[in-house]
């Protein structure tokens, strides 16, 4: 048995609750893993609140990220071996102290790149490597919004996007996060709690607006989102911080400038071993060569996952936060 924090019902972060779980040994295909950081999203909250229903149902451990220590390996294993450093997007499970988890979701942590870094970036920076390089290719002639730029993916894909030369523009909810995520590679951050973004799009680009917006805030950004886009522009609408989309209309792409529309998900994106090594293989390059970096700004004990959760959806938080066994 090994400590996990479980929700045996959706809710609030009051559901959290900190119990002992089994852990089998690993079967065919899979590894057994000890955690030493795990990574605190977003998308976890979703899963606690019902949001996103849960694929094995109630109770279950929340968590799709983290780092740690093979353990022991099952049958057909040869991707990792006990004693690797590993880290891994997969399956719900990673708020426990150890774990299965599926051997091929696994990738081997460089040497240069320590366990807690590991575990708070693969999921963010993996999806800030598809929003920018695969689900739109940002270069130098690139205009971009990036809603919640002083966000775990945020502040990866602001430094990220400054880096392949594109013009990037970011939201925030304080001057204080103003300020972070211009450290981050923004050349423009608005701060939506004293301006309207979209006047100030508008204004930073002459009129012309942007070739692609990153939406993971949701109800509050839409459809202002739409009117920051030139026309044939893409709105990338990856996450619903502030609450579900619930009146989304087909025919408004039309009159806002032939637009484009996408709802991503990492998942799809690295469903397959080669893309899932593609893609975290770019992530691993740009943060050893220092193009990004990813500043572990707060850390939790797993026990206090519940507060950890508490302060997340009250926006106490910036960049990567984690979560220690």
């Amino acid at each position: 048995m090994v400590m996990a924090m479980r929700v045996n019902q959706t809710g609030g972060p009051d559901v959290l609750s900190w119990e002992e779980v089994p852990v089998g040994e690993p079967g065919p295909g899979e590894a057994r893993i000890r955690h030493t950081a795990i990574g605190l999203n977003f998308i976890d909250t979703y899963f606690r609140s019902g949001l996103y229903p849960s694929p094995s149902g109630t109770p279950f451990v929340p968590g799709n990220e983290g780092a740690g220590v093979v353990v022991s390996v099952g049958d057909g294993v040869s991707l990792v071996k006990p004693g690797d450093r590993v880290a891994y997007v997969g399956p719900l499970g990673a708020y426990a102290q150890e774990r299965l988890v599926p051997a091929d979701r696994l990738m081997v942590i460089p040497d240069e790149i320590d366990d807690k870094t590991a575990a708070g970036m693969m999921l963010k920076g993996m999806t800030a490597q598809y929003l920018l390089r695969q689900t739109f290719t940002v270069g130098p002639e690139t205009t971009l919004l990036f809603h919640a730029a002083a966000g775990g993916v945020g502040l990866i894909a602001g430094q990220w996007a400054s880096h392949l030369g594109a013009t990037v523009i970011g939201t925030a909810g304080s001057e204080e996060k103003a300020a972070l995520a211009k450290a981050h590679g923004y050349q423009h951050v608005i701060n939506y709690r004293t301006e309207d973004f979209v006047e100030r799009v508008a204004e930073i680009t002459g009129g012309k607006g942007c070739d692609v917006v990153y939406d993971s805030v949701g109800k509050d950004t839409y459809p202002g989102s739409l009117d920051c886009l030139k026309p044939r522009g893409l709105w990338v609408s990856f996450g619903q911080s502030s609450g579900p989309i619930t009146d989304f209309n087909l025919a408004l792409l039309g009159p806002k400038g032939s637009l484009y529309a996408t709802r991503p998900t990492l998942f799809t994106y690295v469903a397959a071993r080669s893309d899932l090594e593609k893609t975290a293989g770019d992530l691993f390059e740009v943060v050893r060569s220092g193009t990004v970096k990813i500043g572990v700004n707060q850390e939790y004990r797993l026990a206090d996952a519940r507060q950890a959760h508490e302060d997340l959806e009250g926006r106490k938080t910036t960049g990567t936060t984690v979560l220690i066994p």
